[in-house]
Parts: structure tokens; sequence; C-alpha cells
């Protein structure tokens, strides 16, 4: 069953996942590649992950009406030892969870996706983590863990967010005339998305559908829509060919 969330729910959810990537990362080889993020090694996931997370934390302490440049954040993490990166992690954990303790979830503040209010932040910075805990985990040969409620809400995340991801012009082919795509977990979750000729719209449903995609978890459906594992892992049925046009269309 997939849960409903608060954004007090999303931030103290957001602290434990930054906690658990400092954790994946404690002693790490900080030179070792992250095969999901091509050209990246972890030193490069974890700082950019820290100074998301203060960006974040910037943005949503000033309330700020526009984006906020990241280059300060940048210049000052990149000070930090690589020794120290996983400290430092934390450190960014504790100043998320303040400025998110903060604010009323309903105050305006700019985001890049269609809801531009505190709670956008700190849903999208357990997410956020979640994803990139899993590049760690998986560059490092360490157990990933993803709990199912929050992976569940990641993938009704990514729905939400993916039309906004204007860098990706691609992502506007997401439409069409009434096709459906089922993703079903066995762990009981499961979604229908219809393409319209203006986009699409999901729910959660078991409905048939033109083509549907079944993984073992919640996480492992995450890890799919992000791009982490090629659809092609795992079992499907009906129109494959159309669940392949999404996962190229819908890549950010």
């Amino acid at each position: 069953m997939v849960r409903d969330w608060t954004h007090e729910d999303h931030t103290a959810a957001a602290v434990t996942q930054i906690e658990r990537m400092a954790s994946t990362i404690q002693d790490a080889d900080f030179g070792a590649p992250v095969p999901t993020c091509p050209g990246w090694n972890l030193e490069r996931l974890v700082r950019h992950t820290g100074c998301v997370h203060r960006w974040a934390a910037r943005m949503v302490r000033e309330l700020a009406p526009r984006r906020l440049d990241r280059t300060a954040i940048e210049a000052e993490a990149a000070g930090t030892p690589a020794d120290r990166l996983p400290g430092w992690l934390r450190e960014g954990a504790t100043e998320l969870g303040e400025a998110l303790a903060l604010r009323d979830p309903r105050e305006p503040v700019w985001s890049w996706g269609g809801d531009r209010h505190v709670r956008f932040w700190s849903r999208r910075q357990l997410h956020e983590t979640a994803v990139h805990h899993a590049d760690a985990a998986l560059a490092l040969g360490r157990p990933l863990s993803i709990d199912e409620d929050v992976a569940a809400d990641g993938v009704e995340e990514f729905l939400d967010v993916l039309p906004y991801a204007r860098w990706r012009p691609r992502v506007a082919e997401l439409a069409g005339d009434g096709e459906t795509i089922s993703w079903r977990t066995g762990t009981g979750a499961a979604w229908l998305i219809t393409l319209h000729p203006g986009g699409y719209a999901y729910r959660r449903s078991t409905a048939d559908a033109s083509a549907t995609l079944h993984t073992d978890t919640a996480a492992d459906l995450l890890l799919m829509a992000w791009g982490r594992r090629p659809v092609e892992r795992h079992r499907s049925e009906g129109e494959t060919k159309l669940l392949a046009w999404w996962a190229d269309r819908s890549m950010i």
C-alpha cells in the first residue's frame, strides 16, 4: 500500500536518508567510479549531494522567489578534505532538517517543479538523496536499502516532477492517444500511466494496460525510473516497445 506523506514525514525521512548515505560512505575509496553517474567518482557524487542539501536549505530559509546560485556553496565544499566527507554530509542533513522544520510547508518558494512551496523541497531532497545513496552503494558494492514506503512515494514524485524537467526536451514527447503503461511491484504498489495528446496522467491502479512492467519492489521501480537500472532487467508484458519508448524519453 502506498502511504500518504506530510511535509514533516518527508523532512524526517530526508534526514534519515542522508545519515544512511553518510554511513555507507564511511571509510570508502572516494576515487571509486560511480557507474550509474558516468564520469563521476564517489567524491564528486558526495560533494554534489551535500551541496544540493545546503542549496535547498538556503532557498527554504530565505523563501527565495527565484533560483539561487550554488557557486559559493560549491566553492566552500571544495575545501572539505575527502576523509571528512561523511561528517560534512551529516552536517548538511542537520542544516536541511532545521531549515525545513522552520517553515510552513505552504509558504511559497522557488522550485523547478510544479509545486512552488516549501513542501516541494522536503520531498525532493528525500528522493534526491535516496537515489544518490543508491549510486554510492552500487559503486562501493555495499548493501543498498530503500524503504518501500519511501520508494513508492519516490515513484510518484518522479511522475509529478517529470513534466517540468525542461532541460530534457524529449520529456515533452511523453504524450499519446490513450496508450497505457502499468508499473507493478511484487510488494503490492502499482500505477497506471495514461498518455494523452497533451501529456500523461497517472493513478494508483492494477488495471490492465497496453504494456506492463513488473519489478520485485518499489525500490527497483524507483531506480529504473531514474535510469539506474535498465527496463530490460525486469519482466514485461504487452507492447514492450512502448516501455522502451517511455524509458528513452523520460530519462532525466
